[in-house]
């Protein structure tokens, strides 16, 4: 069995190739383009197990080949904005677009399976009450969202809407906020937080938070959707418990403070972040959470599937090594004391 893994060189993507691997799997990716991709860590993770093709999401060249062969597709890829973009069709047609393309080509193949990777941002924004818990049976109100949330809900959307005439078989994954460990040097948006908070470049914390998943257990998940036979035609909540940022930060706090890390708990007001969101592109971002409590449930999947997310304070921990060990953010720890240890 091969499976396709679109937009293999992204954080979430990287780690579904490898749980693909580690059970056995043949493995295909979809990068943008092979001359200059940087795939070195997708190569040490494989040892030559990974072929890669080329295709991008914003074309048809390439998709056809990619499926050729392939008895389930991951569609992993989609774009994730810094920043809010000028027009909400920068991101909303890449990834509308981008997902029917791999669909009719994983059709036109005689794919059995396509695990889409979604978002709780197809699932619980622009709702009037954020203290009650959503699930599967929710849908995002588009018209009250930000680009970047109204391209997850419409995406997932046309997917549903193409499988209605026939196959593939389409199982959805509503991702949660995605930390853990990073497999190359490349910061992802989901984790830009935690750099912020490990470099001190954010001694106040802003007052927004998430529903977190560990990309480990994202990528079991993927696996379980494809595996399970009965998982066709679902969509599965991947979740834990809300955590506000200053929770994230205290984490943090609590583990790196006696390594000589400076990070602030104390709480940033809403005019500071707004105010530093005019010259800043990634918190003015941040602002469409302010204040919002993430509640989600993910009991089908642990029902239906036998799955659970790690703790988050493992998967902020987690995150926040691999940071360090890729450089992107300082060590502190005297090299000679970290040998003794």
């Amino acid at each position: 069995m091969t499976v396709l893994v679109t937009g293999a060189t992204g954080f979430v993507a990287g780690h579904c190739i490898q749980e693909l691997l580690s059970h056995g799997y043949r493995v295909r990716g979809t990068v943008r383009d092979l001359r200059n991709a940087d795939v070195a860590h997708l190569h040490d993770i494989a040892g030559g197990r990974l072929e890669l093709v080329q295709a991008d999401l914003t074309s048809d060249a390439g998709w056809a080949e990619a499926a050729a062969g392939c008895t389930h597709v991951w569609h992993v890829a989609s774009p994730f904005p810094a920043r809010v973009p000028d027009d909400e069709n920068e991101v909303i047609e890449p990834a509308v677009d981008g997902t029917l393309r791999v669909l009719r080509a994983a059709r036109a193949a005689g794919v059995r399976r396509v695990v889409l990777t979604s978002s709780l941002a197809a699932v619980a924004f622009g709702h009037d009450d954020d203290r009650r818990t959503y699930t599967e049976a929710d849908w995002t109100v588009e018209s009250r969202v930000d680009p970047y949330v109204k391209s997850k809900t419409l995406a997932e959307r046309a997917a549903w809407e193409f499988t209605r005439d026939g196959g593939p078989e389409l199982v959805a994954i509503n991702a949660g906020t995605i930390f853990g460990p990073l497999l190359n040097a490349d910061v992802n948006t989901s984790v830009e937080l935690i750099v912020r908070i490990m470099r001190e470049r954010l001694p106040l914390v802003p007052r927004i938070g998430w529903s977190l998943v560990d990309v480990r257990d994202l990528a079991r998940l993927h696996r379980l959707a494809m595996e399970n036979p009965a998982a066709a035609g679902n969509r599965y909540v991947a979740g834990g418990r809300h955590v506000w940022a200053r929770e994230i930060a205290a984490i943090l706090r609590t583990a790196y403070r006696p390594r000589g890390y400076r990070i602030g708990t104390a709480s940033m007001p809403y005019a500071v972040t707004w105010l530093i969101g005019r010259f800043d592109p990634a918190v003015r971002l941040a602002l469409t959470f302010w204040n919002k409590q993430m509640l989600v449930s993910a009991a089908k999947a642990e029902r239906e599937l036998g799955w659970r997310t790690r703790p988050p304070e493992e998967s902020v921990l987690d995150t926040a090594a691999s940071l360090i060990e890729w450089g992107l953010v300082p060590d502190k720890q005297p090299r000679d004391r970290a040998t003794a240890q």
